[in-house]
């Protein structure tokens, strides 16, 4: 008999607008992974909209955290995203004291900022927060601007190859198993952008390239650590669930401009989840020799 596996998902969820919780579920259940839900709170919209109304769910945190305990609830991964404050920070570390399973996966995309910029929901707090919370990780997937602010690097620099090394390898030595950095410029071509990792077992280094599409739609993040979630619980490599999480986000973006929408909804992905079934080639990315 085969298990379905199952990951506790902590997000947020928005009532209009594609990112965290409504693009997670989907993209994971089409994978096969039975997706449950932790909120960390709910918005009228996501919050590139002005005014957007927000329910911080905090406290109802700790109250599905004890009834799953009480249920005797184990995950065998545990994925957290968007967290808006130092305790909502406690709150996956307890979550994954009491319900990871004993070969659960742990996830965590420290999301904090982008453009070298944190977000305006956030004070420096949260940074010596997510310090601490990635050394709990099996895989990290910050953006540029989110592995600076781990590694207390200043945002605006331009990495070389060595550079990207280097950082990879620093996180590695916060805890992580795999670290994953994307968003980052490439230096051997300015129209293209990158996706980095490093796996520390195998200690073998990767990248990823594409061309870079303009425009700005938010949940390409959330969608992107969705995909590396489910591939790795498939028992994907790393390669491999790179490639399809980077070739599914680059077909999505260009899919959606082909549609006139406002862009702050994020993605139309939706048409492009059968993809999600299929095996990747290995085309695109290349391993690095060190």
């Amino acid at each position: 008999m085969k298990k379905i596996k199952r990951v506790a998902a902590v997000h947020d969820i928005s009532g209009f607008g594609k990112a965290s919780l409504t693009v997670v579920i989907p993209i994971l259940s089409t994978m096969g992974i039975q997706v449950c839900p932790l909120p960390t709170a709910v918005l009228s919209a996501i919050s590139e909209y002005p005014q957007t109304r927000l329910h911080d769910l905090t406290g109802f945190m700790d109250e599905v955290i004890s009834h799953w305990q009480a249920l005797g609830l184990k995950f065998d991964a545990i994925y957290s995203g968007f967290l808006g404050s130092p305790r909502q920070v406690s709150n996956v570390q307890n979550l994954i004291k009491e319900t990871a399973s004993a070969q659960c996966l742990i996830v965590i995309d420290p999301v904090m900022g982008d453009n070298g910029k944190l977000y305006s929901v956030f004070s420096a707090e949260i940074i010596t927060c997510m310090q601490e919370l990635v050394k709990s990780a099996h895989v990290i997937t910050p953006n540029l601007t989110e592995a600076a602010f781990l590694l207390d690097e200043k945002t605006e620099q331009k990495l070389n190859r060595e550079g990207v090394i280097k950082w990879l390898y620093r996180l590695s030595e916060m805890g992580p198993q795999t670290v994953i950095i994307t968003s980052v410029p490439d230096y051997d071509d300015e129209s293209k952008t990158c996706t980095f990792a490093y796996d520390k077992f195998n200690n073998e280094y990767w990248k990823m390239s594409c061309s870079y599409l303009p425009g700005r739609f938010p949940g390409t993040g959330d969608a992107f650590t969705s995909i590396i979630t489910g591939a790795l619980l498939q028992n994907s490599s790393l390669p491999a669930a790179i490639e399809k999480s980077v070739r599914f986000v680059y077909n999505a973006i260009e899919f959606s401009l082909d549609y006139i929408f406002d862009r702050r909804q994020g993605i139309y992905f939706e048409p492009l989840l059968p993809e999600l079934l299929k095996n990747v080639p290995y085309y695109g990315i290349q391993r690095l020799e060190v």
